[in-house]
């Protein structure tokens, strides 16, 4: 099937990238030059652990193709997905469509026969009506039918959840239009993922209220953990002894430093921007944006607290950057706040991330960006493991000991224990215990 995708960053490559390894017929396409002249030339402008290899394969196969010519792109494609971004809007926090609106205008522009054209991006309810007239508006002439496939791409496992997805969402009243969805995603048959279907308006609102209901879970855990400290009880205790229970599930009850990056924080705030315009409130979700927004800050607090309640003059190790491991992403790090609470009580920074270093030197100043968490950790007051990287959970914890001024270690993420600390002589405070 020949296929085209609109927007060649994390979702629309990473979707791109596994069509192509189904046989599929791809073409990426980005407005971006200097993107597409990466990708020409085998560099992935994103860390996806596996996709360098897969785009290469697939690259090689010639089942997958990257050009800034839209029309080209477009003309003879079958189906024509929308990936691109929808960020939070400036000043009100409502998802900005402005470039999902300019790409339908565009595919309408382009194509040269019936097309089905699948929003991949996320977006508010509604969108898919207003995508369908800008279509129909421009090019009356053509039959085109608007469905609704949101992603539920977790980054870090991005290609494994494409090719062994929970479920495929496909929001269409319209049998044509399901059934080549239906064809485009048959290879997954064999791994029995269900195909659930849906209206168009439905499979827009689902992505959102996935993604509310697992940052609520994520906050729940969070507030629980700050009742255990009070009363002497351990969260990763009481986490599983719910998570046990099949109607809750042991998923995103790890707690921590609160949720970042791309999704959670922007789709929250969409989903109450529509439950005004529609006069129907989410007071869940309006207390999960707000205890979460709270909780970074906190955490900062915490790290001065398990130092005597005073930083001035003081070098802290941040150990971890990105909101999450496997990831370069930046966007709403908890790190973020962390750091800039730090800061603004008087802490000198020194930190370490595997991949998300560059991305942080656009976001935070005056930090020092070391090669090694121990070279961070060299000469510092403290210490903070704040993302759960897989490199920081053997650290030679004798060694850190030496390193440090103070023997002071906070773990936001309860990557350890009290008495593994206190065996080597380090004071250690984590969450919720």
């Amino acid at each position: 099937m020949r296929v085209t995708m609109i927007g060649s960053g994390y979702v629309g490559l990473v979707s791109g990238a596994c069509f192509a390894d189904f046989s599929h017929e791809v073409t990426c396409v980005d407005k971006d030059a200097s993107k597409i002249e990466a990708l020409l030339q085998g560099r992935i402008p994103i860390f996806e652990p596996g996709l360098d290899q897969l785009v290469a394969t697939n690259v090689e196969a010639g089942r997958l193709r990257f050009t800034t010519d839209l029309k080209e792109a477009v003309k003879d494609a079958e189906v024509v997905f929308i990936a691109v971004g929808t960020p939070s809007r400036r000043g009100d926090g409502h998802a900005d469509l402005s470039y999902v609106y300019a790409a339908a205008a565009e595919i309408a522009g382009a194509v040269t026969g019936p097309t089905i054209v699948v929003t991949k991006s996320t977006v508010p309810v509604g969108t898919g009506d207003e995508v369908e007239r800008i279509l129909r508006e421009t090019r009356p002439d053509i039959d085109f039918h608007v469905v609704s496939n949101p992603e539920f791409l977790r980054e870090g496992a991005a290609i494994d959840d494409f090719k062994r997805p929970d479920r495929i969402v496909i929001g269409s009243d319209n049998e044509h239009a399901r059934e080549v969805m239906r064809q485009l995603y048959r290879p997954l048959y064999i791994n029995a993922s269900p195909i659930v279907n849906m209206s168009r308006r439905g499979a827009e609102l689902t992505k959102y209220a996935a993604n509310a209901f697992l940052a609520t879970k994520i906050t729940f855990i969070n507030e629980i953990a700050d009742l255990c400290e009070k009363v002497g009880a351990d969260v990763q205790d009481v986490a599983r002894g719910i998570g046990l229970d099949g109607r809750i599930g042991s998923k995103f009850l790890h707690a921590g430093p609160g949720y970042g990056g791309s999704c959670f924080p922007k789709d929250t705030l969409a989903l109450l921007k529509t439950s005004q315009d529609y006069d129907a409130p989410q007071r869940i979700v309006e207390a999960v944006v707000a205890v979460n927004d709270n909780r970074k800050r906190a955490m900062g607090r915490k790290i001065v607290a398990a130092m005597g309640g005073d930083v001035r003059g003081k070098t802290i190790a941040i150990l971890g950057l990105t909101f999450k491991p496997n990831t370069d992403d930046m966007r709403d790090s908890p790190a973020i706040s962390i750091i800039q609470a730090l800061q603004d009580g008087g802490a000198t920074i020194r930190a370490y991330d595997p991949e998300g270093v560059e991305q942080a030197k656009l976001m935070l100043d005056k930090v020092t960006y070391c090669a090694s968490p121990y070279e961070a950790m060299e000469g510092s007051d403290a210490a903070a493991l704040v993302t759960e990287w897989n490199e920081f959970r053997a650290l030679d914890l004798g060694r850190v000991k030496s390193l440090l001024k103070s023997p002071t270690f906070v773990d936001l993420r309860n990557v350890y224990n009290e008495a593994e600390m206190a065996a080597v002589g380090l004071s250690y405070t984590g969450v919720g215990r």
